[in-house]
């Protein structure tokens, strides 16, 4: 895996340099001391990209906005000393994976940027899935198709896991509009959970109500998790792409007895988030 860093401290640099070459993370490709490296970067074509936040010239989350559009497989991890919610929150929505808080830990690093490499790993063989079937006949290409759906569909039940919805009732509902959407290679910008309810012979109303309960459950354990680590990597990776990433933060507030009310759920832009999750 190659590796490029942006940080405006050498030193930091160098001790991301040692951290990679003594876990044996990948190789470093490059480095930059300012924000003027969009070109050295899409010259030398890194795997994944270790920013800071506040660094001279181009600020790092202008520079994620401005690669994600250029390589949307490209990674982006950000370490920073800014530990604000709300900058936190525009970084996550700008294109990042992880949130590492300065001063620096190694294991920490260690573990983020394996986790990254996991994660491109199994984007490439979802890719060379993908490839491969699309090459044989028709007959393997209705398999292929079934395989990657099915990959997709558990991917979506180990994600419902991690939040620990499994079990409530809502989730087999969720479950099956995913599945629905995907088999049909369909968005909910095309149809409408009311039109798939019909579809699968469910009561909208009583079906709505299911899935409302079981992610409102979901976002009570993502806040939970939050409160107690706030890197913990299940909230990084969950608060801001399946909720609104404020309501996470009212529900937070909630448990912590700040204010009154709970976060609310958005079950459309839950299961598109899940959909999304589930094509990475």
């Amino acid at each position: 895996m190659k590796i490029f860093i942006i940080d405006d401290d050498i030193a930091i640099v160098k001790m991301l340099e040692s951290i990679i070459e003594d876990y044996d993370l990948g190789k470093v490709c490059g480095h930059s001391l300012d924000g003027n490296c969009i070109n050295d970067i899409i010259s030398l074509k890194p795997d994944l990209v270790l920013v800071d936040l506040l660094i001279p010239k181009k600020d790092g989350i202008t520079i994620v906005e401005e690669l994600v559009k250029i390589d949307k497989n490209l990674k982006f991890i950000m370490i920073s000393q800014v530990s604000s919610k709300n900058m936190i929150s525009t970084a996550y929505t700008a294109g990042i994976d992880f949130f590492i808080n300065k001063p620096i830990n190694a294991i920490k690093v260690r573990n983020v940027i394996q986790n990254v490499s996991e994660k491109i790993g199994y984007e490439e063989t979802l890719r060379n899935i993908k490839s491969i079937f699309s090459s044989n006949n028709e007959s393997h290409e209705v398999n292929s198709s079934k395989d990657i759906q099915n990959v997709k569909i558990k991917k979506i039940q180990l994600i419902l896991n991690k939040l620990g919805m499994t079990g409530e009732k809502g989730e087999s509902d969720i479950v099956n509009i995913c599945k629905y959407l995907i088999e049909n290679d369909l968005n909910l910008s095309e149809t409408s959970i009311t039109e798939i309810s019909n579809f699968l012979n469910q009561n909208p109303k009583s079906m709505d109500q299911r899935m409302r309960r079981a992610i409102s459950k979901g976002l009570s354990n993502i806040a939970h998790l939050g409160i107690e680590d706030y890197m913990n990597e299940i909230f990084i990776i969950y608060s801001s792409s399946l909720f609104n990433f404020e309501e996470v933060k009212n529900e937070m507030d909630f448990i912590r007895g700040k204010r009154k009310s709970s976060g609310k759920v958005h079950i459309r832009k839950f299961i598109d988030g899940l959909i999304i999750n589930a094509d990475i």
